[in-house]
């Protein structure tokens, strides 16, 4: 502790910022009395029970921030960038060389950047959820998208006034007193009635949000529709499916996750919709999950996951993935597609190597494919909880209009992530 002191009054020693006593170790009295004897001199001594190397290791994960009210150290990590970083060279390599990868900040700035381009227009049906109305007041500001919302007007927006907020401007539609309910019930009964639907059944389906919004979308009012914070996801498909259908040559609906992982974003599938799909149906989904994946700025590699990688085992679940990998490449030739595949040899390039070395796919998959609903549902929510990842979805692909499903436990910013989505995917419609 002295020869701290003495080395911040030298001018020839680095000025040291504190001492951490490890171990227990306690001071004498005679040098804290002349520590504070000593004016004008701030000098940090913290005391640790702990060992030295633990105490280390402690120190070293205490976060370095700079907050905006840090002045100084903001001045000094300027004055750092400004002396030792060629700016003019980074400008330059900014303006004349681009990037492949995509990472979470790049994908989450991305989506609202595509979004804002073609401004469309997402209905929520579910505006007695506080959630909900808080996702829309920041799209609202951010100028995403333009929005519905369902509900009666004074009680939605009395309900945003006691949550403290502003949706001036915001259109709200009465699902219970609207003038497009007559034509969305004649509508709806029209379609349905082939399949034994009452007109009473059909004026009745109209008084429900989710049936409602599904009709706005089928007829124009509304480019997509994102549902979910309060609904089941059965609720959510079931009117789609009833009007809006598939797209031509698919005929199943399935989801997709965005896994923004620390450097990369992946794409997985079907983890939300399908419990347990046929060779067919699992073909139709990489090609769903492609084309999602590639409207979204990443390359498609698609790995369609088992427990076997190429003819190392065998099985009815093994034959099932190896039936759907060709059924799925004679649909589109030009897709990089691999299966069946081990997760470890379809994103670790150094495994990809020994199982697998001469695929264009093992070791830089971005889109995986999972053999059923368990296996894709238990993986996405072990990534997520397990290395921090944010999983944006579950983004629903194969219908002609973008409908979209939000998890009942989902935060205000998956519905804000969610309907940006969405409106990218009417984007393409």
């Amino acid at each position: 502790m002295l020869a701290t002191i003495a080395a911040n009054y030298s001018k020839s020693f680095p000025t040291i910022a504190g001492i951490v006593l490890t171990g227990g170790f306690q001071p004498k009295s005679n040098t804290l009395s002349l520590i504070e004897g000593i004016d004008n001199f701030s000098l940090p001594v913290l005391i640790s029970p702990k060992d030295t190397f633990t105490t280390a290791l402690e120190v070293d994960r205490v976060p370095a921030r700079i907050k905006p009210e840090s002045k100084r150290k903001i001045a000094l990590a300027m004055g750092l960038f400004d002396s030792n970083v060629d700016k003019k060279r980074i400008q330059e390599e900014i303006l004349t060389t681009t990037s492949s990868a995509l990472t979470p900040i790049m994908f989450e700035y991305s989506l609202f950047e595509k979004a804002r381009q073609d401004k469309k227009t997402i209905v929520l049906p579910e505006s007695s959820d506080d959630r909900v109305l808080r996702a829309a007041e920041i799209l609202l500001r951010r100028d995403v998208v333009n929005l519905i919302l369902l509900g009666n007007e004074k009680e939605v927006m009395h309900h945003a006034t006691t949550l403290g907020l502003d949706l001036t401007g915001i259109k709200i539609v009465d699902p219970t007193n609207s003038k497009l309910t007559d034509e969305f019930v004649k509508v709806f009964y029209e379609l349905r009635k082939p399949k034994g639907l009452k007109l009473a059944a059909a004026q009745d389906a109209m008084v429900s949000p989710t049936y409602f919004a599904t009709m706005m979308v089928y007829l124009g009012y509304a480019d997509g529709m994102v549902s979910g914070a309060i609904n089941t996801t059965a609720d959510t498909i079931r009117p789609a499916l009833q009007t809006i259908k598939t797209k031509p040559g698919i005929n199943v609906v399935s989801s997709v996750f965005f896994m923004c992982l620390e450097t990369r974003v992946l794409v997985y599938g079907d983890c939300a919709v399908n419990q347990d799909p046929s060779a067919d149906e699992l073909a139709q989904i990489a090609i769903s999950s492609a084309q999602t994946a590639k409207a979204f700025g990443i390359e498609p590699r698609v790995a369609m996951l088992s427990y076997s990688t190429g003819n190392s085992g065998s099985g009815n679940e093994v034959e099932k993935v190896r039936e759907a990998t060709k059924k799925a490449k004679a649909l589109c030739p030009d897709l990089l597609i691999e299966g069946p595949i081990q997760y470890d040899a379809a994103i670790d390039p150094n495994v990809a190597k020994t199982k697998l070395p001469n695929s264009k796919v093992a070791g830089k998959a971005t889109v995986f494919i999972f053999p059923d609903l368990n296996t894709g549902n238990n993986t996405y929510k072990a990534v997520q909880r397990s290395s921090g990842a944010l999983a944006i979805g579950p983004v629903l692909q194969g219908l002609k209009k973008p409908i979209n499903d939000l998890s009942r436990g989902c935060l205000v910013e998956d519905i804000v992530n969610t309907v940006a989505i969405t409106a990218i995917q009417a984007q393409g419609e």
